[in-house]
């Protein structure tokens, strides 16, 4: 067959490429191209969550330091079930904390160690919950670009086989080849570089996030300090 004609029968197009390939490049392929749309869907619905979980805190944080409430009367209002609003979780397991502490305890300092070690055991479970999935952006990231390169080296294996089978090494010949070894490289890229620039862009959210939790746990315990060193009922402020 002449090169022109041999040109001529290869699609390179990126399906054709895709359905030229060897079933282990269609595989490695297949799976890049999911973890891609992984990563984008990923991306999306965590920024939501970040967004949602920052304007629940605004509110939260409005309503709490308003002083339109006592402590007691703001703990029945919270839900303390709210699995995407740690600020929430964290209040009312301090709250119930402090509440069931005797007055020896509040006045000694006990009852405030305690209640900081179950408002930061809440706080580590609830951010444990909302870091779900960044992990498999990073390994992604990592991971990504070298299965591509494997699927590049293993189709140009292929094609140098093809090539000295055929004993044709013109252009028309090998470049199909190549071509669709490459491709593999491309969509690993193409997995990798999103995956890199999300789990950068959430992590900064979720250190964001879980600084601002941080901050409101040692506000909280401030506020019981002055309650407990005035020696005022614990559920006014």
């Amino acid at each position: 067959m002449e090169p022109t004609a041999v040109a001529a029968t290869v699609d390179m197009s990126f399906w054709g490429l895709f359905l030229q390939a060897g079933l282990f490049v269609k595989l490695i392929m297949f799976g890049l191209f999911a973890a891609s749309v992984t990563v984008w869907a990923v991306w999306v619905a965590k920024s939501r969550q970040f967004k949602a979980l920052h304007r629940k805190a605004d509110d939260f944080e409005d309503i709490f330091w308003s002083g339109s409430h006592t402590l007691e009367s703001f703990t029945r209002q919270v839900n303390p079930q709210q699995g995407d609003h740690p600020l929430a979780s964290v209040f009312v397991v301090g709250q119930e904390e402090w509440n069931a502490a005797s007055d020896d305890e509040r006045r000694d300092g006990t009852a405030l160690q305690r209640v900081r070690r179950m408002m930061d055991a809440t706080a580590r479970r609830e951010l444990e919950s909302i870091e779900a999935w960044l992990p498999m952006l990073a390994t992604t990231g990592s991971v990504a670009p070298f299965v591509g390169l494997l699927g590049t080296v293993w189709g140009i294996m292929t094609s140098f086989q093809h090539i000295g089978a055929s004993k044709n090494t013109s252009l028309a010949v090998v470049a199909p080849g190549i071509a669709e070894a490459l491709f593999a490289t491309a969509i690993g890229l193409f997995a990798a570089i999103p995956a890199v620039v999300a789990y950068n862009r959430l992590t900064g959210s979720m250190g964001r996030y879980a600084a601002r939790v941080e901050t409101f746990i040692d506000e909280f315990l401030t506020v019981l300090e002055r309650q407990s060193t005035r020696k005022t009922s614990p559920n006014k402020r």
